[in-house]
């Protein structure tokens, strides 16, 4: 990927700027629109939804090391401010339908009859892991945590553990879906967004939210967001250890948004180096199955770094690149780091061969979305119908791009090209749904 400089003009400029002032005002997410998958009324598979899941108001976890907010000793949500102290909990999110069968109706009916409301209601904190970093002494050449340290962060360690088996446990959902959200971000948006992906995709895995601090208002929040990723990367890591480290756990799928990629990807280089080091495969150690990077706020050259050259796609099934050119955001934020940005990413950005490359060794897949040039160019992972099918296909059927799962069209660029009214008349065979 080439490193060239795109800049804006500036009437264009003047726009982004002020859409980056306004960057730190956070609206409420509700339930997306009907993927286009789902329109026909046939192949949303609510028969095998978990009995247990068949609610309007199931749990959502989270992960985070955002500054608890509460009163009278109880945690009552998160702020943008950082915390050295990681938390885990669950949340209900409330589906505004009346019940699980008006819920599945409503999920295959087109725009006008859609929930308007996804409501974050009883917000429970239930592990609270210690300061970091933990206390240590210097004791034969090295630094060594001290044992009582140790030994606090280990009980929290079980205790996440023991709730993650739980769950898993009650729902039989062995695969684990994680989201991890950009800038501008507050604590509610990251648990609606994963509950609509969550949802969309079939309840069947345990939705987990890792939210770090963003959010922040003001004309610098952007940056202030920027920095509070690298912030949050360590406790990304433990996070991930531990899902792993939980028998129970089969795979554990990753879907991230714009700078939340940034979190990601940094944290699963650390990783994948750290299992190769021991001589371990990082897939199996990690229990890594499929990522989804969707408008990526990644500096091309960082991305070829990170996920190539130190070989993190060796942990996944598929890695799926959501790119749009017309990003609006990612335009600015290129403008302003004097780099290109992964999400923006065009033909030209790549060196010859690379994309061949790409995804005949490391099976990534970049997928260019038309028809995202709105407001919405820049969330268009869970505003636009079509993506939205396309990451449910992913999800769903762990099929690559191309095929009968997931027909996407390739251009001669080697981009997959994903039409606004896709999967279109090839709506693919999934499991059937007895008595519909």
């Amino acid at each position: 990927m080439r490193q060239d400089q795109r800049r804006p003009p500036l009437a264009v400029l003047t726009q982004l700027i002020a859409m980056l002032l306004l960057s730190g005002c956070v609206m409420a997410v509700g339930l997306s629109d009907t993927p286009n998958l789902y329109l026909g009324g046939r192949t949303y598979p609510d028969r095998a939804v978990p009995a247990p899941l068949q609610v309007t108001n199931p749990p959502i976890f989270f992960v985070t090391d955002r500054n608890a907010l509460g009163s009278e000793g109880r945690v009552t949500g998160y702020g943008s401010d950082r915390s050295d102290a990681m938390a885990f909990g669950r949340a209900q999110v409330e589906f505004q339908a009346g019940s699980w069968t008006d819920l599945v109706e409503r999920t295959y009916v087109d725009r006008g009859r859609r929930m308007s409301r996804l409501d974050v209601t009883q917000v429970e904190e239930m592990v609270r892991f210690p300061l970091i970093p933990l206390q240590a002494r210097r004791r034969d050449g090295g630094l060594r945590i001290t044992p009582e340290a140790r030994a606090a962060y280990s009980a929290q360690e079980e205790a996440f553990k023991a709730a993650l088996r739980t769950e898993v446990k009650r729902t039989g959902n062995g695969r684990v879906l994680v989201y991890v959200h950009g800038v501008g971000n507050d604590f509610e948006n990251a648990l609606q967004t994963l509950a609509n992906i969550w949802h969309f995709s079939g309840r069947r895995s345990t939705p987990v939210a890792f939210t770090w601090p963003a959010g922040n208002g003001g004309a610098l929040g952007y940056f202030q967001d920027r920095e509070a990723a690298d912030f949050s990367v360590f406790h990304a890591k433990e996070f991930l250890r531990l899902m792993a480290e939980v028998p129970e756990v089969e795979d554990i799928d990753i879907v991230a948004h714009s700078r939340g990629t940034s979190v990601m990807t940094q944290a699963l280089r650390e990783m994948v180096i750290f299992q190769q080091g021991r001589g371990a495969a990082p897939k199996t150690a990690m229990k890594t199955g499929t990522l989804i990077l969707a408008a990526p706020d990644l500096d091309t050259g960082v991305a070829r770094q990170r996920i190539t050259s130190e070989r993190v796609t060796e942990a996944f099934e598929q890695v799926n690149i959501y790119v749009n050119p017309d990003d609006s955001a990612l335009r600015l934020s290129s403008f302003l780091t004097k780099h290109p940005r992964v999400g923006a990413a065009e033909r030209e950005d790549f060196a010859a061969g690379e994309l061949a490359q790409l995804r005949k060794e490391a099976l990534v897949h970049f997928i260019r979305v038309e028809g995202a040039g709105s407001a919405h160019s820049h969330s268009y992972f869970r505003q636009n119908p079509a993506v939205m099918s396309d990451i449910v296909l992913a999800l769903r059927t762990r099929a690559f791009p191309g095929g009968t799962l997931r027909p996407l069209e390739e251009d001669a660029d080697l981009f997959w090209r994903l039409q606004p009214n896709y999967p279109l008349e090839r709506l693919p065979v999934l499991e059937p749904e007895p008595g519909r």
